[in-house]
């Protein structure tokens, strides 16, 4: 090599280690050198995966939009994004910094070229992938993005009757325990327990907001930061920066409150977000969770309720899936099983509503409930733009009642609706006789199986005048039984059914009796028995308390269970034998027996379907509450005494001398008994005359 040569490369290298040195020199935090920057144009090795020209450009808008501005040494305007396993820095059109995938930082250039040698082609891809990923979630979420995460914690809210878990991570109420309510469900119903009555746990309960942005942004997905503002509020928060934060605020009320107060606070949020978007959605889903060993009549009383702003309180469908699209004002929407409910109850009401509910296959679940609602007129301003109630508790008559004073709605909210009481009739019954005088009881006596047991008495005095018209009436039927048997053998065939009649009817008008007489007063008992039904299977005070064997009066009181499923037998009668519904069966079969000797003829089919219908109710009760067939076996053991002691008073001497005697006195018709006869002549009329043209026909 000559000496030209020599002094032209010593030249090169002069210039090329001024240039080095002339370059910006970055700091040691960037942990990065000339050879890990990259441009758009960077080659990408075969095989490994890389951003496309567009995701480029999101990225580098989005780490200017959301990134920190600094200056470089060099007094470069650069932007530095921190994204999770991200951290990447952007200057002029170059990006550089690192990814972490598998605990490695790998060099952002060695990324985009595919050197597979240093990074490996799986580490690449998971890169590339992390980066498309944040990309993607800054473009949806933008300023909130950095609240997304996997991290998450729990703040407790408890007072006296209730135990709340606040989630972190979605800033919602994510468990519901209440304290003084126990349940000894299982799936296998020979396993004996008993723990809390948890309303909804984990991810079995979502509840999200969707704010109010361009591209909406789901409260579900992002990281709050607790804090606990004093003993019984909790503020979930999303801080952004100079003051800047907005949060659920959650409000427990000492004592025995089962209201949670939630108001959705903000602070200078108008500025960040600068969206004009005014309508704030609630995404709302549930499945809920068995509670008592009854599933068939938890399943039949368990649904979305929900009523209309100044309206009625309607519901979908308790047996079989339904969904319904409401663009109409709503109230409050409740989610209920036979005993608890979780209602949320809307300061400004739902604007709109559209609720689904799917009937879940399975032993510990019962139904899977959604509602979506949007509230309108969202003002970002505002500090305190939207409150809610949630009320979490039971489905107990005199604590809904007093709700609306609670909450300060300012209306009748009608949360007593989440009660089934029966139709119009039976309701009335129930809410304006049944509960006050049941509620009465129960302040001065502990015992429900007493308070059942004076309840009946009560019951059996009030219906007691109209029980003795009806076994009066009896008796006159049964003195009248042999004159009907000699009516009827006088006049046999059908074509004496006329005269048979009004033989008959003759004779109950002269002796002042009426068939009539003794059904009208059973008929005006069935309000209450139906009353009944309705009261006792959604009477959450029986619920847990004990009396003889039965250990909890809202569920069967099994004497016998099995496991496993039994066609036919487990979906109607269960896996278990009642013995209150036993008791109530046999004594059933005792009151048809004496009531057969009371009627003065029975048909032989008819008398076998009487008897055939405790069997039916021993079937039809076995699954329902101890605290209804203990019911009904004290107010058919009681009929029973006294039907007993009615034949010892109503002597049929008596009633046959009184019936004589009324015989003699001229008596007015009554207009049902004038009606009955002019039908009959009428009838008889027109019989005659339907006689009188087949003989014609039959002369020609």
């Amino acid at each position: 090599m000559d000496k030209n040569t020599l002094n032209g490369l010593l030249m090169m290298l002069a210039v090329f280690l001024i240039f080095m040195w002339l370059q910006p020199k970055h700091t040691d935090s960037d942990s990065n050198t000339e050879s890990e920057r990259t441009s758009q144009g960077a080659p990408v090795a075969a095989l490994a995966d890389s951003l496309s020209p567009t995701e480029h450009e999101w990225l580098v808008k989005n780490i200017v939009d959301n990134g920190v501005p600094e200056t470089l040494s060099d007094s470069t305007r650069a932007y530095r994004l921190t994204q999770g396993p991200v951290n990447l820095t952007l200057a002029g059109d170059s990006i550089w910094g690192t990814v972490e995938v598998e605990g490695d930082k790998l060099a952002w250039g060695d990324i985009t070229r595919g050197d597979i040698k240093k990074v490996g082609i799986d580490r690449q891809r998971k890169a590339i992938a992390a980066v498309k990923a944040m990309s993607e979630s800054l473009g949806r979420y933008g300023k909130f993005s950095k609240f997304l995460g996997s991290s998450d914690s729990k703040v407790l809210l408890e007072n006296d009757v209730l135990k709340l878990e606040l989630s972190a991570k979605s800033g919602s109420i994510t468990r519901a325990e209440l304290k003084k309510y126990d349940t000894e469900y299982s799936s296998d119903e020979t396993e004996k327990r008993k723990e809390k009555v948890v309303i909804f746990e984990g991810d079995r309960n979502r509840f999200n907001f969707q704010l109010p942005l361009p591209q909406p942004v789901e409260t579900a997905d992002l990281c709050f930061t607790p804090r606990q503002l004093n003993d019984s509020t909790v503020l979930m928060a999303l801080d952004m920066g100079d003051g800047a934060y907005w949060g659920m605020e959650y409000t427990l009320p000492k004592g025995e409150s089962y209201v949670v107060r939630l108001r959705i606070v903000q602070n200078a949020m108008a500025d960040i977000v600068q969206s004009n978007a005014r309508n704030l959605g609630i995404d709302w889903q549930q499945d809920l969770h068995r509670q008592e060993k009854g599933k068939m009549f938890e399943e039949r009383n368990s649904g979305i309720y929900y009523k209309f702003a100044g309206g009625s309180v309607e519901h979908l469908s308790e047996s079989k899936n339904d969904s319904e699209e409401r663009q109409s004002k709503v109230r409050w929407i409740a989610f209920k099983n036979q005993f608890f409910s979780t209602v949320m109850i809307a300061d400004r009401p739902f604007n709109t509503a559209d609720f689904s509910s799917e009937v879940i296959k399975g032993q510990d679940y019962l139904k899977s409930m959604t509602a979506a609602a949007v509230v309108n007129d969202y003002d970002w301003n505002s500090g305190n733009p939207v409150n809610f109630h949630l009320f979490i508790g039971p489905n107990l008559y005199p604590l809904l009642s007093h709700l609306d004073k609670e909450v300060e709605a300012g209306e009748d909210l009608k949360m007593t609706k989440l009660i089934p009481l029966g139709w119009s009739l039976f309701r009335w019954i129930n809410t304006g006789v049944i509960i006050p005088v049941f509620t009465f009881l129960g302040k001065f006596i502990s015992n429900y199986g007493i308070i059942i047991l004076l309840l009946t008495i009560f019951i059996k005095l009030v219906l007691f005048p109209l029980t003795y018209k009806s076994y009066k009436s009896q008796a006159k039927m049964r003195v009248l039984a042999p004159d009907i048997k000699a009516i009827n053998d006088k006049y046999p065939g059908a074509e004496n059914a006329m005269i048979r009649q009004q033989k008959t009817m003759a004779l109950y008008s002269k002796a002042g009796a009426s068939p009539m007489s003794g059904c009208l007063p059973m008929l005006l008992q069935m309000p209450i028995l139906f009353a009944m039904f309705s009261f006792f299977p959604s009477c959450i005070e029986l619920r847990g308390q004990s009396f003889l064997w039965a250990h909890d009066l809202s569920a069967p009181d099994a004497i016998i269970s099995w496991s496993g499923n039994i066609p036919f037998i487990t979906e109607y009668f269960g896996n278990h034998i009642s013995l209150f519904c036993l008791l109530m069966t046999a004594t059933n079969i005792i009151y048809t027996y004496i009531n057969m000797q009371n009627q003065p003829s029975t048909m032989p089919g008819m008398k076998w379907m009487m008897y055939l219908m405790p069997l039916f109710f021993l079937v039809f009760f076995n699954n329902y509450a101890a605290g209804l067939s203990y019911y009904y076996f004290l107010s058919l053991l009681i009929t029973i005494i006294q039907t007993y002691a009615f034949r010892y008073i109503i002597k049929e001497e008596d009633v046959r001398k009184a019936m004589a005697e009324a015989s003699k006195k001229p008596r007015k018709k009554s207009g049902f008994m004038a009606r009955l006869e002019e039908m009959q002549r009428q009838q008889q009329a027109m019989l005659r005359e339907q006689q009188k043209q087949q003989q014609r026909g039959g002369k020609r």
